[in-house]
């Protein structure tokens, strides 16, 4: 996706705690109210142009280039726990909602698929006994991720059918690149190089919470100290920017282009500017 920056939202954000509205703003009508998300677990690029995937408590939105927030898609309210996309594919896990088709599973989700961005969803495995909290697609197809129900990191080799247990540990977050499969754990950044079935530690790597990666294989993650960081292409990390809070959610969309959820709102972070494209409401 080429790097561009979003308008300002009128949509209000309020930070770590929302209530979730799932009304959708008339384009005719100045007094209508924007949808207020709640929770923010995952952001990515869709694949169709410049909007983003913005993954929450209470389903799936939109975010514009235009900085319009809207959904959430389909009406699906489902809690998107763990949230990945695979090509034009999306997965998703987590929790039903109050309209979630029974289908889909519950208490827990399991593994779902959309192949028409969202409008509508399809169970795949495990649905009704797993929650995945961290879900990640690999570039030559395989899923991994870590469900409520396991103690080891789980891996498919198709699309989510079936699933079979790697290494036994605990993550933050994976994303895997064509170098191997990143973790952030307690005992700091791991790598993997035979599929999530063995670790080693990725020496002189910063504690990170949070991490990601872009098509190009460019790594970056929030780290432990409330630092943006980036690897650079001469094997070093560089210090981007510190954050203001936690971050909720984290997502390279290009090489110098960074999204995150902090208590600012939803923000764009790139070597030369930060934007923040939909902005947290101050604390009541």
């Amino acid at each position: 996706m080429n790097r561009r920056s979003l308008a300002l939202t009128t949509l209000s954000i309020a930070t770590l705690a929302l209530t979730v509205t799932g009304c959708t703003p008339q384009a005719d009508d100045t007094n209508a109210v924007p949808p207020s998300i709640e929770h923010i677990h995952g952001i990515a690029a869709d694949p169709r142009g410049e909007d983003l995937f913005i993954a929450s408590h209470g389903g799936i939105f939109t975010l514009t280039e235009t900085g319009e927030m809207t959904g959430p898609i389909g009406d699906h309210d489902f809690d998107a726990m763990g949230f990945t996309t695979l090509g034009d594919t999306l997965f998703a896990s987590g929790h039903p909602g109050m309209t979630t088709a029974e289908e889909l599973g519950a208490p827990n989700l399991g593994i779902i698929r959309s192949d028409d961005f969202g409008a509508t969803w399809s169970p795949v495995a495990l649905n009704g006994s797993a929650d995945f909290h961290v879900l990640t697609a690999a570039p030559d197809g395989m899923l991994y991720g870590f469900a409520s129900t396991e103690v080891e990191l789980l891996a498919s080799a198709d699309e989510g059918r079936t699933w079979t247990p790697r290494a036994s540990f605990s993550a933050a977050d994976l994303v895997a690149t064509a170098d191997g499969l990143y973790a952030a754990t307690e005992e700091g950044l791991l790598i993997s190089t035979d599929n999530g079935a063995s670790f080693t530690p990725e020496v002189g790597a910063p504690a990170l919470y949070t991490i990601d990666a872009g098509e190009d294989g460019t790594l970056a993650g929030v780290g432990t100290d409330g630092v943006l960081w980036s690897y650079g292409p001469d094997g070093h990390w560089r210090r981007m920017q510190s954050l203001q809070g936690a971050a909720q959610a984290f997502s390279v969309i290009d090489p110098d282009r960074f999204v995150l959820v902090d208590d600012r709102g939803v923000v764009e972070i790139t070597p030369d500017d930060t934007n923040i494209l939909a902005p947290a409401r101050p604390a009541d």
